[in-house]
């Protein structure tokens, strides 16, 4: 049949940067390289910023060793996370002689420790004051990415003593970490040089080089880094006047750091360099084009065994592999960002929507539908142009400034306050599946993961602030349920108040109360005990406190998916209100303020920074009406993005799509075309009932017709010959249960339809035939 030879075809030839015509034009146009390794491992001499930098370190560095001598010792202690209390001395004692006295394989697996819950430290820097003390190795992620930084720093040493280039940053990332850099005379960096440059990083591990910290001012920070125009640029953009920062130094290197990091080179016993590419300067296309390298590393080669053989089974699970294997969709350079979605991948795609609307339609919410485009006087009513009119799409309409929209939040703000709302209307949840625009930069984009274009299964609940537990409560039952049929695991952080805010302290502490309330709640009901939560401290929304939700995939890797969003800030922002009714709620007030009176005719129009006419708000904000009160406004979706959401399934899944989802669910084979037209007969039932049913009329083998459905992941093949004809019937092969694979008895076609409905309507990951493989066994043992 041709659908299924196009899709077995794919599959031995699908690769995920593009087709072979276009690949192969490339390598037509691509210069030859040069193997970078042919010539000297480093540079020789090394540049003479090196020593420059060196020296005024270690003048500075004995400056302030003298002066941390001076400062007077005072008794401290140090509360360890069992309680235990140990007793030290100010500008003496350090983490690392705490970890040393209690086991040197403790002091040895130990990355950093973290003083008080907050601050991390670094272990043989010495504790100032008494504080409460936490030892953490690679396994907790904030050890972890300190490990990565410090990797990121030898991986910098070693660039600088091959190169001798201008360094730019070097952040861990969630996945390892990178350095970009600018080298000589703009050349690029080559994949024949990892290996050079792994060669150096094992000569910095085995020299067990010391991080050393120390404080500069912005003046010297600027002569140190005199001749790399990049960090002057983020020292004079980043550092205040008057005040100071901190370097750290491993063997030659000096870097402009926060820190804290690991006590030495040596820790870092296994490394890796990953790939490279070119970027931009902080980003921007307008800046310079720079190199990055990535890479990875462990404290052990164990563990980094163990990473690349995960990686391997993530290549394999790459979603943009399966999408091209499976004919789901594609990307086109005319829109990039924007997925062109193929028959098969929209059968996933609203099997998803569908099974979101009928949960839509049980715990009661309203669909509606909003603009793609709105003044962006809307926005700036709502607080959310200071914060993403760059990531928005702009365009001038009518001389007015207009965007495509990137959230729905502002547009049903609009929508509940369009006529009066009683407090008999709450909580009104309303969802919206319209389409998003977001301006990510183009270095940014991958596959369906991140897209400029997208649609989320986003839904706003407006409601008292006595119904904000019940219906957290209901958004939980919601997560459980929706992950748990699809097997995702699930992790919860509350995300509270960031630096950059709106609204009055006091609200934010009443939302997070709210919100840690029925996260316990919800804690403690899991009968098995496997939910729990975790503060994430200063990263919510401008406008409220958040839950992030992160599901964990077959592999263990998490993903952001679901959000819970309180929000007071909207409300007020858009003069949101609902008539309270006689019955007045416990914390609401009837206030009795009237609008303010507009500006007198006669009054000069208001003018910005650079004199011209400020724009009228799109709406006036008012005090509450009497007898009205705000609304609290809850943001939640399940999935998030639906493209993003489709590509963590299909990963999970590894294109083995469950029954309910599957783009390609039976695959009716006939023993010869003597039985085709009830090989067609049987599919036509099969669609009839609304089931994606195909037919392999190829002139293949019948090994070969069973071998390409299970290629094409079929969830079941039928296959009919005589027996099956005469007596209406099927011979079942599960794709999901080894144990059907061989030819089994035939099954009764009325009933096996009657199990696949029932299989469909239960979205369930199960076997409807076992008894098939039973009757098997029964055969083979008699």
């Amino acid at each position: 049949m041709e659908k299924v030879e196009k899709v077995t075809e794919a599959l031995k030839k699908a690769t995920i940067g593009g087709d072979e015509k276009k690949k192969a034009k490339k390598e037509k146009k691509a210069a030859p390289a040069a193997d970078a390794s042919a010539g000297p491992l480093e540079v020789n001499p090394p540049p003479s910023f090196i020593q420059e930098r060196i020296d005024l370190f270690d003048r500075l560095y004995k400056e302030q060793q003298e002066e941390i001598a001076s400062r007077p010792r005072e008794d401290i202690t140090i509360t360890m996370p069992d309680g235990t209390i140990k007793v030290g001395k100010s500008y003496e004692t350090t983490p690392a002689g705490i970890a040393k006295g209690i086991s040197n394989s403790l002091f040895k697996r130990t990355v950093v420790a973290r003083i008080d819950g907050e601050t991390l430290w670094d272990l043989e820097r010495p504790l100032e004051k008494s504080c409460k003390l936490e030892l953490l190795d690679f396994n907790d992620d904030q050890g972890k990415f300190v490990f990565w930084h410090s990797s990121a720093h030898i991986l910098g040493e070693a660039c600088e003593r091959r190169f001798g280039c201008s360094l730019c940053i070097g952040p861990p990332v969630d996945n390892g970490f990178y350095y970009e850099m600018a080298l000589p005379d703009g050349a690029a960096v080559q994949s024949t040089d990892w290996a050079p440059l792994e060669s150096i990083v094992s000569k910095v591990v085995k020299e067990k080089q010391p991080f050393q910290r120390l404080e500069m001012s912005k003046e010297d920070l600027l002569k140190m880094f005199a001749y790399n125009k990049y960090k002057q640029h983020i020292i004079k953009d980043k550092i205040e006047d008057g005040t100071k920062t901190t370097v750290y130094r491993n063997g030659p290197l000096i870097d402009l750091c926060r820190g804290p990091h690991v006590p030495d080179t040596g820790r870092i016993e296994a490394f890796a360099i990953m790939k490279n590419s070119s970027s931009y300067f902080l980003g921007d296309a307008n800046n310079d084009s720079l190199q990055r390298i990535y890479g990875v590393s462990f404290p052990d080669k164990k563990q980094m065994a163990a990473h690349k053989k995960f990686l391997e089974e993530a290549a394999k699970r790459d979603h943009r592999l399966i999408g091209k294997q499976q004919e789901l969709f594609y990307f086109e350079e005319c829109s990039p960002g924007s997925a062109m979605w193929l028959p098969h991948g929209m059968r996933i795609h609203n099997a998803i929507m569908d099974y979101i609307k009928e949960e839509y339609w049980a715990r009661g919410y309203d669909e509606v539908m909003t603009p793609n485009m709105f003044n962006v006087s809307l926005w700036e009513q709502s607080g959310h142009l200071a914060h993403y009119k760059e990531d928005m799409f702009l365009l001038d309409v009518d001389k007015e400034q207009f965007g495509l929209k990137p959230m729905n939040c502002p547009a049903h703000a609009m929508m509940f306050r369009h006529r009066e709302r009683s407090h008999k209307e709450l909580p009104l949840r309303l969802a919206d599946f319209g389409v998003l625009h977001r301006n990510e930069a183009s270095g940014a984009l991958s596959g369906l993961t991140r897209v400029r274009r997208f649609q989320q299964d986003d839904a706003h609940i407006f409601c008292r602030e006595d119904q904000i537990k019940e219906e957290v409560a209901d958004l939980f039952d919601f997560m459980r349920k929706f992950y748990g049929i699809l097997g995702l695991t699930f992790k919860l952080k509350l995300s509270t108040r960031p630096e950059k805010f709106l609204g009055e302290i006091e609200t934010w502490d009443r939302a997070e109360s709210r919100l840690k309330e029925a996260l316990d709640e919800f804690a403690a009901s899991d009968k098995d005990g496997g939910v729990s939560w975790e503060l994430n401290p200063g990263d919510g929304a401008f406008y409220g406190p958040k839950i992030d939700i992160a599901v964990l995939d077959c592999l263990n890797r998490p993903w952001q998916c679901a959000t819970i969003q309180l929000d007071f800030q909207q409300p007020q922002n858009f003069s949101l209100e609902y008539q309270t009714g006689e019955a007045v709620q416990k914390g609401e007030t009837k206030a009795a303020v009237e609008e303010p009176a507009p500006p007198a005719p006669e009054a000069e129009a208001e003018k910005d920074k650079d004199g011209k006419e400020k724009k009228k708000p799109l709406l006036i904000k008012k005090a509450l009406s009497p007898g009205c009160a705000r609304p609290v406004m809850i943001h939640r979706a399940m999935a998030g993005s639906i493209e993003r959401f489709t590509a963590i399934l299909a990963e999970h899944f590894a294109g083995k799509w469950p029954f309910w989802m599957s783009p390609r669910q039976v695959i009716v084979i006939p023993v010869g075309m003597g039985f085709l037209d009830y090989a067609k007969e049987v599919a036509a039932l099969l669609k009839k009932e609304k089931f994606y049913a195909d037919v392999d009329s190829s002139g293949n083998t019948l090994q070969k017709k069973i071998r390409n459905g299970q290629l094409a992941q079929y969830n079941f093949v039928f296959v009919v010959g005589d027996d099956e004809m005469r007596n209406r019937k099927v011979n079942i092969r599960y794709r999901d249960d080894t144990s059907t694979q061989a030819r089994d008895v035939p099954f009764d076609l009325d009933e096996a339809i009657q199990k696949l409905r029932q299989l469909k309507s239960d979205r369930g990951m199960y076997n409807p035939f076992p008894h098939v493989a039973e009757a098997k066994k029964e055969e083979v043992n008699a």
